[in-house]
C-alpha cells in the first residue's frame, strides 16, 4: 500500500462520515454563526457585542404514531 492509497482511503472515510455543524443565532441582531467560527474567537461574543446565542434547530419535524 502506497502513501497515495492511504491518502485516498483517508479522504473517503472523511467524506463518508456525516459532519453536523451546529448553527447559533444572536438573540439581539439575528446573525447566524457556526460552532467552528465561535471556537476560533477568544470569547463568545457576536459582532454586535451581545453574548447570548440560541441554537437553530433543523426544520425537520419528528412525528410519532399514538399507541
Amino acid at each position: 500500500m502506497t502513501s497515495e492509497d492511504s491518502q485516498e482511503i483517508d479522504e473517503q472515510v472523511k467524506s463518508e462520515t456525516p459532519s453536523f455543524s451546529v448553527v447559533y443565532s444572536c438573540m439581539r441582531c439575528g446573525t447566524t454563526v457556526t460552532q467552528s467560527e465561535l471556537s476560533r474567537l477568544p470569547e463568545i461574543k457576536c459582532i454586535c457585542g451581545f453574548r447570548v446565542f440560541s441554537k437553530l434547530r433543523p426544520p425537520v419535524v419528528k412525528s410519532m404514531k399514538a399507541i
